[in-house]
C-alpha cells in the first residue's frame, strides 16, 4: 500500500521515524496535550520527547508494512509540515474476520471544518478497498457528542455500550461500540 495520499483539502501520510517526523508528531501531541489526555489511558513515561516519538513512528511504519496498522497523519495541503491531525486503523484482523478498529484526533482548531470527515472518508475507502476488509469498528466516549455525531455522518451505527471497556486515569469507563460495514 502507498503510505501517501491527498483529497481536495488535505495530504495523509505515514511518518518515517526520521527526527523532522518525530518533531512533527511531538508538537502535535504537545499542543493538544490537554485536550486528548482527559479522554486517553496515561501516556508512558518520555511519552513527549523527541526520542520516544521517533520509536514510536518506526514501529507504526513496521506495522504499517506488515499491513497490520496505519496510523496516517493529516496535513492541510498549504501546510504540509504542520500536522492537523491523525486519523488510525489498527487491530486489522484480515481473511475470516476482515475487521479492523478506528479512531482519530484532530487539533481543536481544526475541528468543525470538515477535516476528520475527509480524512476518514479517504481512509475508510482504502481499508476497505485496498485491503478487502469488510467491518470497521470505533470506539468513543458517551459524552463526546462530536465524535458520535462524526461517526453517524461517516455511516457508522450504534451497536452498543461496552461495560467498563478501558480504565482512564484509574477509573473504568463505558465506551459506546459503532460499526461501519462495507
Amino acid at each position: 500500500m502507498n503510505f501517501a495520499f491527498e483529497t481536495d483539502r488535505l495530504v495523509l501520510r505515514i511518518l518515517s521515524p526520521t527526527p523532522e517526523s518525530a518533531e512533527t508528531a511531538l508538537d502535535f501531541y504537545r499542543r493538544n496535550r490537554f485536550v486528548f489526555e482527559r479522554y486517553e489511558p496515561e501516556r508512558p513515561c518520555g511519552f513527549y520527547t523527541t526520542e520516544y516519538q521517533k520509536s514510536l513512528l518506526a514501529y507504526e511504519l513496521n506495522l504499517a508494512v506488515q499491513n497490520k496498522s496505519f496510523r496516517f497523519w493529516v496535513f492541510a495541503k498549504n501546510n504540509t509540515s504542520y500536522a492537523i491531525g491523525n486519523i488510525c486503523f489498527y487491530n486489522i484482523i484480515p481473511q475470516i474476520y476482515n475487521r479492523c478498529e478506528t479512531g482519530y484526533k484532530f487539533d481543536p482548531h481544526y475541528w468543525h471544518r470538515g477535516y476528520a470527515k475527509e480524512a476518514m472518508e479517504l481512509g475508510i475507502f482504502m481499508m476497505f478497498h485496498e485491503l478487502n476488509l469488510r467491518r470497521m469498528e470505533a470506539y468513543v466516549m458517551p459524552e463526546n457528542t462530536a465524535s458520535i455525531r462524526l461517526l453517524q455522518n461517516l455511516g457508522f451505527e450504534y451497536e452498543g455500550t461496552c461495560r467498563q471497556y478501558i480504565c482512564i486515569h484509574g477509573r473504568p469507563e463505558d465506551l459506546l461500540l459503532f460499526s461501519y460495514i462495507r
